[in-house]
């Protein structure tokens, strides 16, 4: 495995950033690190990355302890921060080729400045200074150093920030095509980015993992609860639609002037006896939609609990 993380914990003083977190990502897979503001995403990141050291625990990286191998580390790794640092008077190519002196590339460093100039869409931007870029196109810049020394691990901190769709879409396959040979952990707050691109979720809440499964796996965390809109074409009143005979109904709420919210707890199809009730009393059905908890159903409810 690339990336092992054993019992880690940062405090700052009397407040917890994360506490006591353990998990693994292995090399092929692309890991979606999710989580509301202030949960511990980025301090994990920054541990990984040997940029803060932990209060205790461990963890390894292409087989590199924390503690004792961090320049190896740094070597293997690929780190996009969330606030790109770059230095806005450089050029691009020169700021690649800053980067890729500090990785000592050596004679392959001109190879792999046109590699990921290509690869991350700066053709047309490569001559212009980075303070003359918009937000998205320096975003570029700062996943091509991150990659230009061709790592084994990448930890993007929201990636496709300041990117307009078309930019995120590319930057989407990028990402993609690198998860399919190197150990990708990608913090984001676009659910539809991680069910397009991780082969498995954390979520971390107030500095603890509440969750870590499959991202089709963990969609299946709230799916004790579904959701069926209801409209009729006649006007009818809550304590009639309670007739309905079907188990796991948990409540019936008014959606607009005809529609209903019926909300079912368990997994069974209850739309064959809603459809029956209809027929069976000449009502008009209108609409009959099922709603499965999405991704953001999962962590919202995972992240409000407390």
């Amino acid at each position: 495995m690339s990336i092992s993380v054993h019992e880690l914990s940062r405090w700052y003083g009397q407040q917890k950033a994360v506490n006591n977190i353990s998990f693994e990502a292995n090399k092929g897979e692309i890991l979606g690190f999710l989580g509301p503001n202030g949960a511990g995403k980025t301090t994990t990141m920054k541990m990984l990355t040997c940029f803060l050291p932990p209060t205790k625990g461990t963890a390894t990286v292409c087989g590199y302890d924390i503690h004792k191998n961090p320049m190896q580390i740094r070597k293997c790794i690929g780190y996009l921060p969330e606030h790109n640092p770059l230095y806005p008077d450089m050029y691009i190519k020169e700021s690649l080729q800053f980067t890729a002196q500090l990785h000592q590339l050596g004679k392959a460093a001109k190879q792999r400045i046109g590699e990921m100039i290509e690869l991350t869409g700066l053709q047309r931007e490569q001559h212009k200074k980075i303070g003359q870029l918009s937000k998205g196109y320096r975003q570029r810049v700062g996943l091509a150093q991150a990659m230009i020394h061709n790592p084994d691990v990448l930890i993007l901190d929201e990636p496709t920030t300041g990117l307009d769709p078309n930019q995120i879409a590319e930057i989407r396959n990028v990402i993609k095509q690198l998860g399919q040979e190197k150990t990708v952990i990608l913090s984001t707050h676009i659910m539809q980015e991680v069910q397009a691109l991780c082969d498995r979720v954390i979520i971390i809440n107030k500095g603890d993992i509440v969750a870590n499964d499959t991202t089709s796996a963990i969609q299946q965390y709230a799916t004790e609860q579904t959701t069926i809109t209801v409209e009729f074409a006649e006007s009818i009143d809550l304590a009639f639609l309670q007739q309905i005979t079907a188990e796991g109904i948990e409540r019936i709420e008014p959606y607009g002037s005809k529609q209903w919210n019926i909300f079912v707890t368990g997994s069974e199809d209850i739309r064959a006896n809603i459809f029956n009730f209809a027929v069976q009393h000449q009502l008009t059905l209108l609409t009959l939609q099922q709603q499965k908890s999405s991704l953001e159903d999962v962590f919202r409810l995972l992240t409000q609990k407390g």
